[in-house]
């Protein structure tokens, strides 16, 4: 039997760019892409751990402890956002390194681009929302795989944010997310 090994996943090519010398999983965005890419490598792998690097959006206002654009968040416990029945909230148990910087996200098949919609997550409990985060949580969950996931927002999740800009800000953030990498998991 060969050595586990940890899985380093992004859910888009643009969050990777920084990392084209490292192993990595594109899952591609979405809850389904996110759950069959992310569940064919553990069942096809020997994965002992899935660490999930990405961005996210902030759904905050300004002033109320909203998350900053330059810092890197883990992921602590995970919700829905665009399911429109009760479904359980699902919590990564990899270990958690980030203490002072931990955040509860919502996760949904929609870019979450304008205040009406950033006001309903924000009303879910959560700081940050994704597109994929749930899924992932939700296979490692079913596959007893230790999850840890850090983001790095990219945008407000308001009328400002632009799926047209998100590419070229994903490659920006990618650059900070190998520096963390580098120091705090590599």
């Amino acid at each position: 039997m060969s050595e586990q090994k940890s899985l380093l996943v992004f859910a888009h090519a643009d969050e990777a760019v920084a990392f084209a010398d490292v192993d990595h999983l594109i899952s591609g965005v979405g809850k389904i892409n996110a759950s069959v890419a992310l569940a064919g490598a553990i069942a096809d792998g020997n994965i002992k751990n899935v660490i999930v690097l990405g961005t996210a959006g902030v759904v905050g206002h300004a002033g109320e402890d909203r998350p900053s654009l330059d810092t890197i968040y883990q992921v602590t416990k995970l919700i829905q956002h665009d399911f429109p029945l009760p479904s359980a909230d699902v919590d990564p148990t990899g270990e958690v390194l980030l203490e002072d910087y931990q955040v509860t996200m919502a996760t949904g098949d929609v870019f979450v681009s304008d205040d009406q919609q950033r006001a309903h997550v924000k009303s879910l409990g959560a700081s940050l929302v994704d597109m994929e985060g749930y899924a992932y949580a939700s296979v490692c969950q079913r596959f007893d795989v230790p999850l840890q996931i850090f983001k790095i927002p990219s945008d407000y999740a308001d009328d400002s944010a632009s799926i047209d800009e998100w590419d070229d800000i994903a490659k920006q953030k990618s650059v900070q997310l190998r520096e963390f990498y580098d120091k705090h998991l590599s």
